[in-house]
């Protein structure tokens, strides 16, 4: 199979998979309409949005393309898959945060960044966690109950996640370009999703309702 063939054929199984969960499918993500709500993974390639799964809204797109192919097949391949939503009650909590994976990579913590530890050494083997300088580690360190931490370790795949822009992104690397696969990235976001939401609630924190406000389709309601 050609290079171009195989972007067809991902293609074909994305929009399979959004068809069957009657999601909003486009080649490359738009904005939104003007005073609409702020459009997810704009101009991501192979772009669904609506209720990824069951309990959790938002958008997903490719993501990591690399070019592969001779001169007459070259295509661009997603190596990644992106998920995001919107999630402005956890960004009031943490405003900003970043979770990779140690697996495989080299990592470097930014000069403008404070890395977190946690009481959990098999966490802090498996990933690596950030926080901008100007906010406080801690409600970091608060907001990952010992069980989220466990559960986290427990994800296969490569994965990394975070907060930015109030909205909550998760990396998926594809190991390989599936409907099997896109169905295992987009589960995993939305247990995160689902996990996240939890921890707030147990430490009393305001958290909406799983809606497509989450999905950039609808205002939030009011609180």
């Amino acid at each position: 199979m050609s290079a171009k063939q195989e972007a067809e054929a991902w293609a074909e199984a994305v929009q399979n998979y959004g068809q069957r969960r009657e999601l909003k499918y486009e080649p490359v993500g738009g904005i939104n309409p003007k005073d609409g709500p702020v459009a997810l993974c704009v101009g991501g390639a192979n772009r669904l949005t609506g209720q990824l799964v069951e309990g959790f809204w938002g958008s997903s797109c490719d993501a990591d393309e690399k070019e592969v192919g001779g001169l007459f097949s070259k295509a661009a391949l997603p190596t990644a898959i992106l998920a995001k939503a919107h999630m402005p009650d956890l960004a009031r909590v943490v405003p900003a945060f970043n979770v990779e994976s140690i697996e495989g990579h080299e990592l470097v913590t930014q000069r403008f960044a404070s890395k977190v530890e946690f009481e959990s050494i098999e966490f802090n083997n498996r990933f690596q966690a950030t926080v901008p300088r100007e906010y406080d580690p801690v409600a970091l360190r608060e907001l990952f109950s010992p069980g989220f931490l466990a559960w986290t370790t427990t994800m296969t795949g490569e994965i990394d996640f975070g907060v930015n822009d109030r909205q909550l992104w998760f990396l998926w690397r594809l190991r390989e370009r599936s409907e099997e696969e896109l169905k295992a990235a987009l589960k995993n976001a939305g247990q995160l999703f689902r996990r996240l939401q939890g921890e707030m609630e147990e430490s009393g924190i305001h958290t909406y309702p799983p809606g497509p406000w989450h999905a950039g389709l609808e205002q939030f309601p009011a609180i």
